[in-house]
């Protein structure tokens, strides 16, 4: 199911989950109190990428639109977990703006492609 917008979406999400990870070992190095909390958004901001590879990689276009959702999801969760981890002074305002913002670019763009998909198929 692979084309020129899936291509996008899939370098995005890999460098999102490169940053992510890099938060997450940052958190535990300089936080080593909230090791949940840093282990959620790591989770959920690696999901995001690893179901958009697997929608590539999908034999149907209902299988595509259904980890295509799942990525969606993961992205609204992860944003969350940076809106928490803002609002409890884990994260500076510079840091926060930059990855939430990429977060949120990614959102959009599976909210884009999840509406094409589905109206595709109707």
């Amino acid at each position: 199911m692979e084309n020129s917008s899936s291509n996008i979406i899939l370098e995005k999400t890999f460098v999102f989950s490169v940053r992510i990870v890099k938060l997450y070992q940052w958190l535990r190095t300089n936080h080593r109190d909230i090791d949940s909390l840093a282990k959620q958004v790591l989770r959920s901001g690696t999901s995001i990428g690893a179901n958009v590879e697997e929608a590539v990689g999908a034999f149907s276009r209902k299988e595509f639109a259904s980890k295509i959702g799942i990525s969606y999801k993961e992205a609204r969760e992860t944003l969350y977990w940076l809106r928490l981890l803002k609002a409890t002074d884990y994260l500076d305002d510079k840091l926060y703006t930059s990855i939430y913002s990429d977060c949120d670019e990614i959102k959009k763009i599976l909210s884009s492609i999840l509406k094409t998909t589905k109206e595709n198929n109707d």
